[in-house]
C-alpha cells in the first residue's frame, strides 16, 4: 500500500479547537478516500508537525474522545494512533492528565558528536550507503543487490515458522544460540577443515557484532592491534571506540606483507591481528598457504591472537584453506555471517574459537546483548538444511563472474588501474585515472549525481590513499560506468 502524505488546512474562522492548550495549530485534514489508513494519516500528521516544531514540546494534545468526535473517526482508531505516537516518542502519556507532545532527541547533533569525537570520517560511507531513500546507484556499497538475494526462500521459511507453535516466537533463545543451527555450522566448518564442537560456536548479530565482542573481551585503551592496509573501514572506527591503536600491515596480492609485519613486531607487542584469508575487503585477495604459515608462526612467537573475518568467503567458488583450518582454533578466532549471502536483515553471524575463549565471549554476550533472535536463526537454519543455500551460492558465483568481467573491462577503459590478479569476489580495488579527480573529489561529484562511491582513503588507517577507490562489481553495471565516464569527462 502506498503511503501518501497527510495534508493540513488552516481554518481560522471555522476552527473548533486548537491542538494543544497553547497552540494555534489547525485540524488534521483526514481523507477517507485515501489509500493510506486513517491510523497512518493521524500518526504521520502528528509526527510531521512535532518534528517541524509546529507543536511545542510539553503542549497538551486533544483527548482520545475529543479527537475522535472532532475528526469523525472511531475512538479505536485514535487509540491505535496515539499508542504508536507514544511508542515513537512523539507523544507522552501522563496518567490522569492526558497526552502531551514529547521531547524528541536531537539525533543529528548526537551523530555529529560521535563522528567528530570517535569514529572519524569513516562513518561517511556507512551513512551514505544506509541512509533513508537509498541512492539510485551504489558501486561503493559492500553488499549484493537485493534482487540477487532470493528473498522468496526467506519468506517461505518465515511463514513456516509463524505457523509453528512454541516458545521461539516469544521467549529468549539459548545463550549460545539456536542449537540446531550451531550443529549445522559445526558440520559446515568441518567441511572447510575447521574442527569446532557446538560449545565452541556462539551466534551473534552479524559479523560486526562478533568482532565487537572479541574487541570488548581482549582490548583495553592503549592496546596495539595489527590490521590489514587497506582494510574494511568500520574496523578503524571500532578500534577508536575501544581506545586501541591500529598498526597497519601492507596487504599484498598473497596476503599481509610478512617483512613489514616482522618489523612492526620488533617495536610493538600487539594483542590481536585482524585479517581475512579468503576474499579480503577491499582487495578481494586471498592469503597464500606460505604466508598463512608464516603468519601463524609469528602469532605463536609473539603471543597474539588472530581474528579471521570470513564474511565473504562463501562467495569464492573454490576457496583455499582458512587460517582457522590451519591453526584449528588455537590462536585463531573465526568470525563469519550470512548477511552477505542470505539476508542482511536477519543479522545472523557466529564466532568459533577455543573453548575457554568461547565461555568468556558467551558471558560477555549475555551481559551486553542477552541473546540473539531465535526466529532469525531458525530461518537461516532452514535455508542451510533444505538444500537451497548451495544452489544459491552456485548462482551467485556465476553472476559475480560475469559482473566482475564487465566491471573490470569498463573501469579499465575509463583509465582505472586494478590491484592484483584476483579472479573472484565482490570487490575491485583500483587507482583512479592519472591526472583526473582524486578519490574524494570523485566521490563528491558522484554524490551530486545520486551515486555512492567508496573512496580509498576511508580504507586506510592514516587516511591516505587519495588515488584509490573500491568498486562493488555487482553494482557497477553499465549505468554506473556511463555516469562515471560523464563525471570524468566533465572534469
Amino acid at each position: 500500500m502506498v503511503l501518501l502524505p497527510i495534508h493540513f488546512s488552516i481554518l481560522d474562522s471555522m476552527l473548533p479547537y486548537s491542538i494543544g492548550e497553547e497552540s494555534s495549530l489547525a485540524l488534521l485534514a483526514i481523507n477517507r478516500h485515501d489509500e493510506q489508513p486513517l491510523v497512518e494519516q493521524i500518526v504521520q500528521g502528528f509526527s510531521q508537525r512535532i518534528e517541524q516544531r509546529s507543536m511545542r514540546s510539553g503542549s497538551k494534545v486533544p483527548s482520545i474522545r475529543r479527537f475522535a468526535e472532532e475528526h469523525g473517526v472511531s475512538r479505536f482508531t485514535v487509540v491505535q494512533a496515539y499508542d504508536r505516537l507514544v511508542a515513537s516518542g512523539h507523544l507522552q502519556s501522563r496518567k490522569g492528565s492526558g497526552f502531551y507532545v514529547g521531547k524528541l532527541a536531537a539525533t543529528e547533533n548526537v551523530q555529529t558528536a560521535c563522528r567528530l569525537d570517535r569514529a572519524g570520517d569513516i562513518l561517511w560511507s556507512l551513512r551514505q550507503a544506509l541512509k533513508d531513500g537509498q541512492h539510485r546507484l551504489q558501486p561503493g556499497c559492500g553488499w549484493l543487490p537485493a534482487t540477487w538475494m532470493e528473498s522468496t526462500n526467506v519468506q517461505r521459511s518465515l511463514r513456516q515458522l509463524s505457523r509453528q507453535n512454541g516458545g521461539h516466537l516469544v521467549e529468549y533463545s539459548q545463550a549460545g544460540g539456536y542449537v540446531p543451527l550451531r550443529q549445522q555450522l559445526s558440520r559446515r566448518m568441518e567441511e572447510a577443515g575447521i574442527r569446532a564442537e557446538v560449545p565452541q560456536i556462539i551466534t551473534c548479530h552479524g559479523a560486526s557484532h562478533g568482532v565487537d565482542l572479541v574487541c570488548r573481551l581482549m582490548l583495553r585503551p592503549g592496546d596495539k592491534v595489527l590490521i590489514d592496509d587497506p582494510a574494511y573501514f568500520n574496523l578503524f572506527g571500532m578500534l577508536k571506540l575501544f581506545g586501541a591503536e591500529a598498526l597497519p600491515v601492507p596487504r599484498n596480492e598473497d596476503g599481509p606483507d610478512i617483512a613489514a609485519l616482522k618489523a612492526l613486531l620488533q617495536e610493538h607487542q600487539p594483542k590481536l591481528m585482524m585479517t581475512t584469508a579468503i576474499l579480503h575487503n577491499p582487495t578481494s585477495s586471498c592469503i597464500s598457504p606460505g604466508v598463512a604459515f608464516e603468519l601463524l608462526k609469528l602469532a605463536e612467537q609473539h603471543d597474539f591472537y588472530l581474528l579471521e573475518d570470513d564474511i565473504y568467503g562463501d562467495l569464492h567458488p573454490n576457496p583455499g584453506p582458512r587460517l582457522a583450518s590451519l591453526d584449528q582454533l588455537n590462536r585463531v578466532i573465526y568470525v563469519s555471517s550470512f548477511s552477505k549471502t542470505i539476508s542482511a536483515a536477519l543479522r545472523v553471524g557466529y564466532i568459533a574459537c577455543r573453548q575457554d575463549l568461547a565461555n568468556e565471549l558467551m558471558d560477555l554476550k549475555l551481559l551486553t546483548q542477552l541473546t540473539c533472535s531465535e526466529i532469525t536463526e531458525r530461518t537461516v537454519h532452514a535455508t542451510l538444511v533444505d538444500g537451497f543455500y548451495r544452489k544459491h551460492l552456485s548462482r551467485l558465483h556465476g553472476r559475480l563472474e560475469e559482473a566482475r568481467e564487465q566491471a573490470s573491462n569498463g573501469l579499465e577503459q575509463l583509465g582505472f588501474k586494478i590491484f592484483g590478479q584476483a579472479e573472484h569476489g565482490l570487490f575491485l580495488w583500483t587507482e583512479v585515472p592519472e591526472g583526473s579527480l582524486n578519490c574524494i573529489e570523485l566521490a563528491q561529484k558522484a554524490m551530486e549525481n545520486d551515486m555512492v562511491l567508496a573512496p580509498g582513503n576511508v580504507f586506510r588507517a592514516e587516511g591516505q590513499g587519495a588515488n584509490s577507490m573500491r568498486f562493488n562489481v555487482a553494482n557497477t553495471g553499465q549505468e554506473a560506468l556511463s555516469l562515471l565516464a560523464k563525471i570524468l569527462d566533465a572534469n
